[in-house]
């Protein structure tokens, strides 16, 4: 009798234990890192530490996932948490800021470096995104809506980047910079389409015209394009900001104002067709290829000519209704679940932080953040005179002073509005290829 009373005290004793173990799992697995929950991430996150440690992380698309995903779930759900940096557009700018300043200081392995670099370079995962946004997006649109943002949009591109060249040169006078060093090593790099189509063509045309070699131009230029960069997406966070307190000002991705009360984006099917979205991924990427063969051709950048045959297609009306459902719910996946990651491939690999840091002064910081705000408040005030929501205008004008396709990634998903991402396309290469050709011609004629 008293050992049978001895077990059920010991049972009864262990019942409170386990009791506060399962209270204290369940509310571990309630707790979680962007959708995952926080004991699952800590494990995913240890096995792949652990692999780039022991050199047995895959240098394949495989790896580079892993290593983005991971960074990105966690940097972005950061970013969505810490006061004051979530309204300015805090998980873009924790996750392009954080993995260069890694990078920089060394703290990221060789491992996980070729990994996210097969990725980012060789598999080409940026423009394989921006594919997928940019074909999924305009399928997606309303026609009649698609064809008013194009037409609108370049008055207050154009009106913008005059204005901050203005602005520019006159902030840098003011700070004792030459008019010419201005123009060509801080403004153009801003306004110039990015690293890959602006700063390297202007370097090479800079090489050829002044002489010295190509390198020494593109560490010069660099920093001015990461910096404005980096404004042009705090700029964009304040700009979702204001239009989330003054609703009227703002479309939520739409462009321009409608008459009739019309959405820029269709309504589509609630039931996602998983095998429409691999027709939705095929079409993405054979339009891209029509962009590669055209640019071979006429002589147009592939991205332009891809975003105008996408428009074509559908001004045309001859893609079926469910494919056009295939590419738009393909651009949903994308946009939600690999954004935060592929900022952190971007951070990694196209942030050099190390050429930032040899030639800022805070003189040079106030030229280039004049250069993104000038644009950035035209956009706004020229796109509300053209009936167009000035929250929206703004955050597209201000994409031609990011950084390419790296930028307008960054600067629209601060702002939360990936559905603009063909209009920022056009404005980031449009502009950035008038910009490369203007600045040549110019620099040529000056020497």
């Amino acid at each position: 009798m008293n050992t049978k009373s001895n077990l059920e005290a010991v049972t009864e004793n262990e019942l409170p234990i386990q009791n506060n173990i399962k209270s204290l799992w369940e509310k571990l697995m309630k707790a979680k890192v962007g959708v995952l929950p926080l004991p699952l991430y800590i494990v995913l996150a240890a096995i792949i530490l652990t692999a780039s440690v022991y050199n047995t992380l895959p240098a394949d698309m495989i790896g580079g996932f892993a290593v983005i995903m991971i960074l990105g779930i966690l940097l972005g759900d950061l970013g969505q948490r810490i006061p004051i940096l979530k309204e300015i557009g805090g998980p873009a700018i924790l996750a392009l800021l954080v993995p260069s300043i890694l990078v920089f200081l060394n703290v990221i392995n060789t491992s996980s470096m070729e990994a996210v670099t097969t990725l980012m370079k060789t598999s080409n995962f940026l423009y394989f995104y921006i594919s997928c946004l940019v074909v999924g997006s305009i399928l997606g649109m309303n026609r009649k809506m698609l064809i008013q943002g194009f037409t609108r949009m370049f008055v207050p591109l154009i009106v913008g980047t005059v204005l901050a060249v203005v602005a520019g040169m006159l902030v840098g006078l003011l700070f004792g910079y030459d008019l010419q060093h201005t123009f060509f090593y801080i403004v153009v790099p801003i306004i110039g389409g990015g690293i890959g189509e602006g700063i390297l063509p202007l370097s090479i045309a800079y090489s050829s015209i002044l002489g010295g070699s190509a390198e020494s131009f593109v560490s010069q230029m660099i920093p001015a394009a990461v910096i404005g960069n980096i404004f042009a997406v705090v700029s964009a966070g304040l700009m979702m900001r204001l239009g989330e307190k003054k609703k009227h000002l703002s479309g939520n991705g739409k462009l321009v104002k409608s008459e009739d009360g019309n959405e820029v984006h269709e309504e589509k099917e609630k039931v996602i067709d998983f095998s429409l979205m691999g027709a939705g991924l095929l079409i993405a990427c054979t339009f891209f290829i029509v962009g590669t063969l055209g640019q071979k051709f006429i002589g147009v950048p592939g991205p332009v000519i891809m975003i105008l045959f996408a428009t074509l297609i559908k001004c045309l009306k001859v893609m079926p209704h469910k494919m056009e459902d295939g590419a738009h719910n393909l651009y949903k996946f994308i946009s939600t679940s690999l954004t935060w990651p592929l900022m952190v491939g971007l951070g990694m690999l196209y942030i050099p932080l190390e050429d930032v840091v040899k030639i800022v002064t805070p003189a040079y910081v106030i030229v280039c953040a004049s250069v993104v705000f000038v644009m950035i408040l035209s956009g706004y005030f020229v796109g509300k005179l053209m009936k167009m929501y000035p929250v929206d205008a703004a955050i597209v004008t201000g994409c031609h002073s990011g950084l390419g396709g790296t930028g307008d990634v960054a600067i629209l998903s601060a702002s939360k509005r990936m559905a603009l991402m063909p209009f920022a396309q056009v404005a980031t290469r449009i502009g950035g290829v008038s910009t490369v050709i203007l600045a040549s011609l110019l620099l040529k004629l000056l020497s």
